[in-house]
C-alpha cells in the first residue's frame, strides 16, 4: 500500500522550501500542499512503498500499510530512527506491540574518510580508479 500523511501531525518540516519526505523519496512523490503546508503523496499509484519517507519524517505524520507477510492485517509499523540505530515497532489490531532494534552503522558517524583509498591518485584523470592495477594483474594468454 503506499505512503499516506496524517495531515494533523504533519507540519510541512516547519515551513521549509522542501520536506523531508521531499527530500528522501526516491520516485519524487512527496510534495508539499504550500496553502495547507502540509506533505502529501501526490501519485499514490507508483509508490515503491521502500520507506523512505515513513523514517526519515520528524513528525512521524507518514504511514505505509504493512505487508501481511510481517504484519497481520490491520496491524501498523512505525519506524524511530536515531543516529545508530532503527527501531521497529510493530502495532497489531489488539493493541499488542513488539518492537525490534537494528543498528544502521558499522563505524561512528563521520569516522569514514571517502578520500583515505584515493591518496596519491590523479582524481582528474578520464581512468577508473582501479583501472591501473587491474591492467597490471591481468593474465596474458
Amino acid at each position: 500500500m503506499p505512503s499516506f500523511v496524517i495531515s494533523e501531525k504533519c507540519d510541512g518540516c516547519k515551513g521549509q522550501d522542501k520536506t523531508a519526505c521531499q527530500y528522501i523519496c526516491p520516485n519524487d512523490l512527496m510534495t508539499l500542499n504550500k496553502d495547507a503546508m502540509k506533505a502529501y503523496n501526490q501519485e499514490p499509484d507508483a509508490c515503491w512503498e521502500c520507506y523512505s519517507c515513513v523514517k526519515i519524517c520528524p513528525q512521524q505524520s507518514i504511514e505505509v500499510r504493512a505487508y501481511s507477510d510481517f504484519v497481520p492485517l490491520g496491524g501498523s509499523v512505525i519506524p524511530l530512527r536515531s543516529t545508530d540505530s532503527i527501531m521497529w515497532t510493530i502495532k497489531f489490531r489488539n493493541g499488542t506491540l513488539k518492537r525490534f532494534k537494528f543498528p544502521i552503522r558499522t563505524t561512528p558517524e563521520g569516522s569514514i574518510d571517502g578520500r583515505q583509498d584515493a591518496r596519491g591518485k590523479d582524481l582528474e584523470s578520464q581512468a577508473l580508479f582501479t583501472e591501473e592495477e587491474a591492467g597490471k594483474t591481468i593474465p596474458a594468454f
